[in-house]
């Protein structure tokens, strides 16, 4: 069903509100907005499956009653995209999430399994590519595409339910209820402006002074970008920051002696930029901003980190779990560093599953061998 109609909309909300699952999807659109600009949202419960058109409304705050209502579990795959779209358009999170890219890492999938790949594998359907790559702010949308956009909730109850209960099963059902309630935390969705200067490309090559007047015209760039909803490059690029920066500009003149961004910028802008460059530069020391070090190649912990590793894919493939979902190379790093405290693989479900066994192999309790070609995991005093 295409909607298109408030009443058509609230006849849907009526029907979706007694239903226990709530299948959502989004197609959007953000090569010319900073914004992602939401062209259509799709909503699926176990009996009907609907695309409703924005553009048709101006407002969709009727919706804030199904994403907000608890009893209703929202089902989503690779959910974090459409999380940030309904939180700008909304101002709210759906709560509670079930999100089957992420339930899939415990079910034997790859970490970042696609959509296609999964109804394939639960539902044994083959999902047609033709639309993938469409416009879906033109209109009026084609039958394909109004088709394409369902497919990609129609079968989320379906695989909902079976995955449940094979989490069931396996007595690992609330294993996740931590990382589904991260995907409902505002804070993953507010970008800070005056963080961005870490994601600047090249930002490695300023000192830290450099870095402090980085900081100041990433952040001008962003809110302007903001305000103005257009993308960030669009006002000036990354390299030209940088370059700006290393330059220590004090007139326009010499802001304008980098490349591109005479016509980059109008004047009023190029005053703003300028004055953002001088107002890092000239900031006390002590408030200066500084990148972490590289992580230097320390032998010993380069050794560890690879036999624990090894450790965490033989328990993986036991569990038929993802190797990421239950450790990153990050974690274990911090592990052979003897940092503890600050890595989620010693936590809850996962120290169960690896954790503890992480420890005991760092303390000399456990022992890894090869036998007859295959990796097992033996008791250190047994090697004795």
């Amino acid at each position: 069903m295409y909607i298109t109609t408030r009443k058509q909309l609230e006849q849907f909300i009526d029907r979706a509100r007694v239903s226990e699952v709530l299948a959502v999807d989004t197609e959007f659109l953000r090569e010319k907005t900073y914004w992602p600009k939401l062209c259509l949202i799709q909503m699926g419960t176990e009996k009907e499956s609907v695309a409703i058109d924005p553009f048709a409304f101006e407002s969709l705050e009727p919706l804030k009653e199904l994403f907000t209502n608890k009893k209703i579990v929202k089902l989503f795959h690779a959910a974090s995209q459409d999380l940030e779209i309904i939180h700008h358009e909304l101002g709210v999170l759906p709560e509670p999430i079930f999100d089957t890219q992420i339930a899939a890492s415990l079910l034997g999938g790859t970490l970042q399994v696609g959509y296609g790949a999964l109804v394939m594998s639960e539902c044994g359907v083959k999902l047609k590519k033709a639309d993938s790559f469409t416009d879906w702010s033109r209109r009026p949308l084609a039958d394909s595409q109004i088709e394409y956009a369902l497919d990609d909730v129609v079968y989320l109850p379906k695989m909902y339910r079976s995955m449940t209960a094979e989490l069931e099963r396996l007595g690992r059902l609330h294993w996740l209820d931590n990382d589904f309630a991260e995907l409902s935390n505002p804070e993953k969705y507010i970008e800070d402006p005056n963080e961005r200067w870490r994601r600047l490309r090249r930002v490695n090559q300023l000192s830290r002074r450099q870095l402090s007047a980085a900081r100041e015209i990433a952040a001008w760039r962003e809110t302007t970008a903001m305000k103005r909803d257009i993308p960030r490059k669009w006002i000036c690029s990354d390299e030209q920051i940088v370059e700006a920066c290393k330059r220590e500009p004090r007139t326009l003149d010499d802001l304008f002696m980098v490349r591109g961004i005479r016509g980059a910028l109008k004047m009023d802008d190029a005053r703003s930029v300028l004055r953002a460059c001088i107002a890092g530069l000239d900031a006390p020391k002590e408030s200066w901003p500084e990148l972490p070090k590289p992580p230097k190649s320390e032998a010993n912990v380069d050794a560890q980190v690879d036999l624990l590793s090894s450790l965490v894919k033989l328990r993986a493939k036991e569990n038929g779990v993802a190797f990421g979902v239950l450790a990153s190379h990050d974690d274990l790093t911090k592990i052979a560093r003897g940092h503890y405290d600050q890595t989620d693989v010693l936590k809850g479900w996962r120290r169960t599953l690896v954790g503890d066994d992480l420890l005991a192999l760092m303390n000399g309790e456990m022992a890894l061998t090869i036998e007859g070609g295959v990796l097992k995991v033996t008791n250190a005093s047994q090697q004795a």
